[in-house]
């Protein structure tokens, strides 16, 4: 899964990696510490260009009655998004590109306590998530709202969490958008399976209050 993950870069500079128009309400980065239900930057398709719009992480599907009506949607499973009633749709016609840095996954030592860790590209390279989107409306003020699709771990994740986000590669980003025809499902079939690389970071992060870049030093043991 995904729970917790950091995005450092400014927001002129994702939309110009992204090659996306930013909107106006974006949340503030630097964050260390992106919490579910946090509002998140994802890059969408738009009409002749794409756009870097705010998402509150956390799909509601349309017949919830409160954003809170259910359980917390902040992930996708791979495996079931095409199928599963809350996302089949979103998965068809509604992708996104959710851009990080570095992920949060958690152990426990022999006494249950909860260790973190940090995982990013080797060379702190911008990661780009496979994310699902829609508009939840109960005739108030319309919400945008996303999750993170997952996979099966590999490579130093596996060791750590069985499941990981699905990072979609430069070269796939108009695939998953739908600005490159169908297919986008084949990235799920057989996800990328980038490898990242995995450190031990302080307790503090264990806290979603906490923020700053210490969350992401490495620590000993």
């Amino acid at each position: 899964m995904c729970g917790r993950f950091a995005l450092l870069l400014p927001a002129d500079a994702v939309a110009q990696l992204f090659d996306a128009a930013p909107d106006n309400d974006l949340p503030e980065v630097p964050n260390f510490n992106i919490c579910p239900t946090n509002r998140i930057h994802a890059v969408v398709a738009g009409e002749g260009a794409r756009r870097l719009v705010a998402m509150r992480w956390g799909f509601v599907p349309k017949w919830y009655e409160s954003p809170a009506d259910g359980p917390l949607l902040i992930n996708a499973r791979a495996e079931t998004v095409a199928a599963r009633p809350a996302f089949r749709a979103a998965a068809q016609k509604r992708r996104c590109l959710i851009p990080a840095t570095g992920f949060y996954e958690w152990t426990r030592d022999t006494d249950g306590k909860r260790l973190p860790w940090y995982m990013r590209h080797a060379d702190d390279s911008p990661i780009a998530f496979a994310g699902i989107w829609q508009v939840w409306d109960r005739g108030g003020e319309p919400m945008t709202t996303c999750a993170i699709v997952t996979a099966q771990s590999s490579g130093p994740v596996g060791g750590i969490h069985p499941r990981m986000p699905v990072s979609v590669a430069r070269r796939d980003w108009p695939l998953w958008l739908g600005e490159a025809g169908k297919g986008a499902a084949l990235l799920l079939r057989d996800p990328p399976g980038e490898v990242f690389a995995a450190r031990r970071v302080g307790v503090e992060v264990n806290s979603n209050r906490a923020s700053g870049r210490q969350l992401i030093e490495p620590v000993m043991g």
